[in-house]
């Protein structure tokens, strides 16, 4: 057949890889319908927290069974996917474990990890499927979590499993074939965990084996891509974007709003006159969001990264006491608006025709955002510093100063305030008629 396979193997390549770029290409302009974000201040600091959650996922020990377990899945796939490098050059050069002559023994060490990796992957995926399905942990079976979210988080668990039996399967017919002395196969690596394999494939023929080892291979190679491009309509997105996620997350302390200038302006004139600086003649279009064009990119990007892990709605008080808000949701609410616009612009050759539907109301109700304490437990819980308390006041922003739609006790409270200096309804001059009452 001479070249052919390699041939199929570089199409099969470049189709993965170029649905992979499609796809990113996709998320970037989707991410970018959002408004300026700043965020490039302090880039040690920046460096230092990516490094820190998203490569050290130092958040995830908080719960240890489940962060150990996530942390071997997470290591697995990364050193396990050094192969992959290997496994394409195979394919492009038409070799056999390439690596092997130039590492000696250590390609052997390697291999062996691998495998151990591997079989410990299985062994979490396994558990973390348990939890799902059997155990039914509470943070899974929220309202939100139901049909796709749910059926997503399966789907991965199984993809996960499939990789690496292929993976082992792969090895053990290799390791078979490379007793056997056939050609091509050289006597390379340690198969710790695959040996346990081979007596599933001892006894067939060779060309039976043959054929079975390169199903194997071209499987796990098709798997591997075909998991690369699923992962654009995943809630695993999260593998690739907990990095700039985490980058460009918020450094500032908990609970620190950012002032309006404007507004700022506004009642300084009223209040100092002396302090006000010269009144800005820009017209402010809107305070506050009600879509997804109204946010900033980083909180698009937070939408995107959401792991549905629902660490956030475990937290949250509001949601513990039986209100409607749940901070996962907001955010697969905010992704979720986001895709159906993205589609809009795809269908409508990059122009988004108005639909006449909006991120406030048609997904998130405002009896959601006023639940919210903004006590940023879901801030802190969050594992890769997803934010969903800025948006919940983005959007109470607009509710508030346009379309005064707040609820009636904080109306009351801000009218008190008006009117009288502070949020009770007593007038300044009786404010501390009190003490004469002791």
């Amino acid at each position: 057949m001479g070249y052919l396979p390699n041939f199929i193997f570089l199409i099969l390549l470049a189709i993965g890889i170029g649905f992979f770029i499609r796809n990113m290409g996709r998320l970037k302009r989707s991410i970018l319908i959002g408004k300026p974000a700043g965020r490039v201040d302090n880039k040690k600091a920046r460096w230092q927290r990516m490094i820190r959650l998203a490569l050290g996922q130092s958040k995830m020990g908080v719960k240890p069974l489940a962060g150990s377990l996530h942390l071997i899945v997470y290591l697995g796939f990364i050193l396990i996917n050094i192969e992959l490098i290997e496994i394409v050059l195979d394919g492009l050069l038409g070799t056999h474990r390439v690596f092997a002559p130039f590492l000696g023994r250590f390609y052997d060490f390697l291999i062996g990890s691998f495998e151990l990796l591997a079989f410990l992957v299985l062994g979490a995926v396994l558990f973390f499927w348990a939890r799902r399905n059997l155990l039914k942990i509470k943070r899974f079976w929220k309202p939100e979590m139901k049909g796709w979210p749910k059926k997503d988080a399966d789907y991965i668990l199984y993809f996960e499993v499939v990789l690496m039996l292929l993976f082992l399967c792969m090895n053990a017919t290799d390791a078979l074939l490379q007793q056997r002395e056939i050609p091509h196969y050289i006597q390379a690596g340690s198969f710790p965990i695959s040996h346990y394999l081979t007596p599933f494939f001892a006894q067939l023929p060779t060309s039976s084996l043959l054929f079975l080892e390169r199903i194997f291979w071209w499987a796990h190679i098709g798997g591997i891509l075909l998991f690369l491009n699923y992962l654009y309509y995943s809630k695993h997105l999260h593998i690739l974007l907990a990095f700039p996620n985490t980058f460009y997350s918020n450094l500032a302390p908990l609970g620190k709003f950012n002032v309006d200038s404007t507004i700022k302006n506004e009642v300084t004139q009223i209040l100092f006159p002396e302090r006000s600086q010269t009144p800005n003649e820009a017209v402010i279009e809107k305070f506050g969001a009600s879509d997804v064009f109204d946010l900033k990119w980083t909180q698009l990007m937070n939408a995107y990264s959401c792991t549905e892990c629902g660490r956030c709605t475990e937290v949250c008080p509001a949601n513990k006491t039986g209100k409607k808000l749940s901070p996962r949701k907001i955010m697969m609410d905010t992704r979720d608006r986001l895709e159906e616009v993205s589609r809009n612009r795809i269908v409508n050759k990059g122009v988004y025709q108005d639909d006449q539907k909006q991120l406030l109301n048609d997904y998130i109700s405002p009896e959601e955002l006023w639940a919210c304490t903004s006590c940023n437990a879901c801030v802190e819980a969050c594992p890769i510093a997803i934010d969903p308390m800025s948006i919940i006041m983005d959007m109470r922003q607009y509710l508030v100063m346009e379309q005064s739609a707040a609820p009636q006790e904080l109306n009351a409270m801000m009218s008190n305030i008006e009117n009288n200096g502070a949020p009770w309804p007593f007038n300044n001059q009786d404010r501390l008629q009190w003490v004469n009452d002791n």
